[in-house]
């Protein structure tokens, strides 16, 4: 596949920096950076570089102020596994220790929310299906302030779901990887510009409120969200119309948009649902379909000129394109670390002001 920048039409496209990393599955320990994350401008060009010395999970966010927050791709040696806070240069100027997994959101007030994995037995699931989704906030002093067990609300998904999408849900936990039944990849605060029905008939719970939590269920095909206050699990669907999906979030029109991988299914398709009538409003297939696949990983982003920018992580292949589907910029990374896996998880765009902090301190 041709590398680097392959399309472009500038008049099409939303501007900004795109950010993005190759997945660095191992840490050894050594004096030259173990893996790189990348910013790169519209064309394509490299605008700044982080070194770092460890796994990379392969999700970063860029901060106002031009550090970077990522986390470890290490999630058992708790003396290196967590999240990190570099400078430009990538030096580490904070660290929390945690077995961080896939997902971390930064808080109006500082403090992080970080999707985390636990492992003990629980009551209602088989022998062997061990690890949990576990979320924390943590404050940048490190202190625990709120935390969430996956394993705790099985009974709300079996009251949620439909008997045959329980069914569904129980025989792809017992599958290949019984072990990480749900193997949450998502955790996101539902924004407080969205747009809601908040179901005020009496005795209906309003399920899709600003700063409750959408989360994603990879092993058993399973977008939710949890009701903050509570724990609850209010909403769940999936089962039968998702494979392996990744990255489901609630867009400002109160649609949920994610990379439906299609792991099973052969081709992968973004697609945006609306909640409420548990219908899909929106998808983006390829010509031929199978052209289009990234059985793991990957994700979507809705862009301010509603576009949706789009990254096919197995091919390391990020591209923006229209509500019609034509394709206005596409790039596949050629900067290949040869002790990286090839592929990238995700991808964020930010616009010019967001990342002036960072451009500030490089000049």
């Amino acid at each position: 596949m041709e590398t680097g920048l392959r399309v472009y039409q500038a008049g099409k496209c939303a501007d900004g920096y795109t950010l993005y990393c190759e997945s660095v599955p191992k840490f050894e320990p050594s004096e030259a950076p173990n893996g790189q994350i990348f910013l790169i401008d519209m064309n394509g060009a490299v605008v700044h570089r982080w070194p770092t010395r460890t796994a990379l999970q392969s999700f970063c966010r860029l901060l106002p102020n031009g550090n970077l927050l990522y986390p470890t791709n290490d999630r058992s040696d708790l003396g290196s596994a967590g999240i990190r806070e570099i400078d430009p240069e990538g030096n580490v100027v904070w660290f929390y220790p945690c077995r961080a997994d896939h997902d971390f959101q930064v808080l109006d007030n500082g403090n992080l929310l970080i999707h985390a994995i636990t492992e003990r037995a629980w009551p209602g699931l088989a022998k062997g299906m061990t690890r949990h989704p576990y979320m924390i906030e943590v404050t940048r002093e490190g202190d625990l302030v709120w935390e969430w067990r996956g394993e705790e609300h099985l009974e709300d998904l079996h009251r949620l779901l439909p008997t045959a999408g329980w069914d569904h849900l129980m025989e792809r936990a017992l599958g290949q990887f019984a072990f990480d039944w749900a193997h949450n990849n998502t955790l996101q605060i539902i924004p407080p510009n969205s747009t809601y029905d908040h179901e005020v008939a009496v005795g209906i719970t309003p399920r899709f409120v600003p700063g409750d939590i959408v989360f994603s269920y990879r092993s058993v095909d399973v977008i939710g969200v949890i009701k903050r206050s509570t724990g609850e699990i209010v909403w769940a669907w999936g089962p039968g119309v998702i494979d392996g999906q990744h990255k489901p979030h609630m867009l400002p029109n109160g649609r949920i948009l994610l990379f439906d991988n299609g792991t099973l299914r052969g081709y992968s398709r973004v697609i945006e649902v609306d909640p409420l009538s548990e219908t899909i409003a929106w998808e983006y297939t390829a010509e031929p379909k199978k052209s289009f696949f990234s059985p793991y990983i990957s994700g979507a982003q809705r862009l301010a000129n509603g576009n949706t920018l789009i990254c096919e992580g197995s091919k390391a292949r990020l591209f923006e394109v229209t509500p019609t589907g034509e394709v206005v910029w596409d790039f596949v990374n050629p900067h290949h670390n040869p002790e990286a896996r090839g592929s990238v998880y995700r991808c964020l765009r930010y616009t010019p002001e967001q990342v002036q902090g960072l451009l500030d301190r490089l000049r």
